[in-house]
């Protein structure tokens, strides 16, 4: 009998986690392969020529710089207070009486019991502190890169001899900043079919299946010349180069 209430729990949900690890596995290694046929590939390497641009004629561009790299802060701290309301509202809830956590009516399917509902506010709870997580260190890297990328260029002027920030450098903690933004985005995405799970588990597989065609659509770059592009610069450039 308690099998009959956890198999759709113990089935769904699993399954609807596995169809998002899936595709983005399958999104990992696209960019690694093919990075123009992505939008995460196409943006890094922009980004690598906007850092080498700005850092090149830095006296004309500072202030399109620091109001670029402003308003990226601005969407990170927004996703990063979203996710910690979020995590003091289920907080909140799952301290609370038994009576508040229960689901609207009996038709719900799936397990109702104490140890389901804790387990689902639970995990809820964990992906959101991710997705904060990851957001904050997105921002910490950004910041960096606001003072890095204004750095004087002449060694003669920096007290410390010879070091100057190079590009490359600056490039590479952009798109570490980049990389955690998208992680806790797509945590963010993940946790948005598991809230459906105080409902039941069928919502959660639902919600999956509907999500990944739709990231589909906005991860890959439809277009024959964004390919070709990208062959020829994989078998002419190297490595670092090739993958963001």
């Amino acid at each position: 009998m308690e099998w009959r209430k956890w198999y759709l729990d113990a089935v769904l949900v699993p399954c609807a986690l596995l169809v998002m690890f899936s595709y983005h596995i399958y999104l990992w290694y696209k960019v690694r392969t093919e990075p123009f046929s992505t939008i995460v590939g196409t943006n890094s390497r922009a980004r690598r020529s906007w850092v080498a641009a700005i850092m090149k004629d830095n006296e004309k561009k500072n202030i399109l710089a620091v109001q670029t790299l402003r308003n990226t802060i601005m969407g990170a701290t927004l996703m990063a207070t979203t996710c910690i309301l979020l995590c003091a509202g289920l907080a909140a809830v799952l301290s609370s009486t038994y009576s508040i956590k229960k689901p609207l009516n009996d038709a719900v399917f799936g397990s109702h019991g104490d140890f389901t509902v804790a387990l689902k506010y639970v995990t809820i709870l964990t992906i959101f502190l991710f997705a904060f997580f990851s957001h904050t260190l997105s921002i910490r890297f950004i910041n960096q890169v606001n003072i890095l990328i204004n750095s004087p260029q002449d060694p003669s002027s920096d007290d410390f001899g010879s070091f100057v920030t190079t590009p490359e450098y600056v490039s590479e903690l952009l798109e570490k900043a980049f990389l955690l933004n998208t992680v806790g985005n797509r945590l963010f995405y993940m946790g948005l079919p598991l809230m459906l799970w105080i409902f039941g588990p069928v919502l959660v597989f639902l919600s999956s299946a509907l999500m990944v065609p739709v990231l589909y659509n906005l991860d890959f770059v439809f277009s024959s010349g964004n390919k070709e592009k990208c062959k020829v610069d994989c078998h002419g450039d190297s490595d670092d180069h090739c993958f963001p």
